[in-house]
């Protein structure tokens, strides 16, 4: 009769908690008030060619192979508190993971009030400058529409996976006056294209074939795009996360830029969950999924 009970007893709790999962979810869902599709990023034609023009595909559903037609999805929430963010899915510079690291963390930061611009940004394909100048164009996007999109322009963050991460904070120590973010996410991310912590299809990517570069010209380009080196005294504050057992990018890579933020005082707060990998995004089915979401959320409350 123990046994049964026991076994009733956590039937009743699975069942509860998979109540909750799904009313979180669902929750999520609702707090959008509406999706703006497919909007143009630069009004006046794209400048620069990546060279992908004609071979961009979608496969297995928001997943977007060699991008070269740069736009953006805005999330406008129900309510909202004034705080925007551009959100950069991650896919080693080769496609866009606009899934779970794009539309479920719109969902989300709309769920806490916030407007999100998922941003597909082009695929570099060597040209390693195309990539930031999409996010620089989205950040003066969002400011330049503060007043109809009802956010605060001095509220404007990006937040990067994967890749994407190593994009938001190339952004994130890269910036002129009508560029720089006002805070960061870096969610498991590329920050360093040094040999010992790249993740070399990301580099590759982005900076091309080594052998196609003359090698102290590439040396540099390793330096300026790795934001652990180029953090600067008006860094905004950073939040990062990710995987002990990431085997995919070297966890030592978000370690680098939380010390290098350190050393310039910059606010940052670090958080290494135990297990969970590579590459998982917003799914509820990371086990630290509410831990994460629920640091971010009270972080994101108690910026200035």
């Amino acid at each position: 009769m123990r046994v049964i009970k026991q076994a009733s007893i956590m039937a009743v709790m699975i069942c509860i908690a998979l109540q909750i999962s799904a009313q979180t979810s669902s929750d999520a869902q609702s707090s959008t008030e509406k999706v703006l599709k497919d909007q143009v990023l630069y009004n006046e034609g794209t400048p620069q060619s990546n060279e992908l023009e004609g071979k961009e595909s979608e496969k297995e559903g928001l997943r977007m192979h060699n991008v070269s037609n740069p736009r953006y999805q805005l999330y406008i929430p129900k309510t909202n508190t004034g705080q925007a963010v551009i959100v950069c899915p991650g896919g080693g510079y080769a496609y866009l993971a606009a899934g779970h690291e794009g539309d479920l963390a719109a969902r989300w930061l709309n769920s806490q009030g916030i407007t999100a611009m998922v941003l597909y940004y082009r695929m570099p394909n060597g040209h390693h400058e195309i990539p930031l100048a999409d996010l620089h164009q989205a950040i003066r996007v969002m400011r330049e529409n503060a007043a109809a999109w009802n956010i605060d322009p001095a509220k404007v963050g990006v937040m990067g996976f994967s890749a994407g991460g190593h994009l938001a904070s190339t952004g994130t120590v890269k910036f002129d006056e009508s560029t720089r973010p006002d805070f960061s996410i870096l969610i498991y991310p590329v920050i360093s294209l040094s040999p010992q912590l790249a993740h070399g299809g990301s580099r590759r990517n982005l900076l091309g074939p080594a052998d196609k570069t003359e090698a102290q010209e590439y040396e540099r380009l390793i330096t300026e795009y790795s934001a652990d080196k180029n953090v600067k005294d008006n860094t905004p504050p950073v939040f990062i996360a990710l995987s002990d057992d990431d085997n995919v990018v070297p966890p030592r890579n978000s370690t680098a830029m939380y010390d290098a933020l350190k050393e310039k005082n910059i606010p940052a707060e670090l958080h290494i969950y135990p297990s969970g990998g590579h590459g998982w995004g917003f799914r509820e089915n990371f086990k630290y999924h509410d831990e994460f979401t629920t640091s971010l959320a009270r972080w994101l409350k108690d910026l200035p």
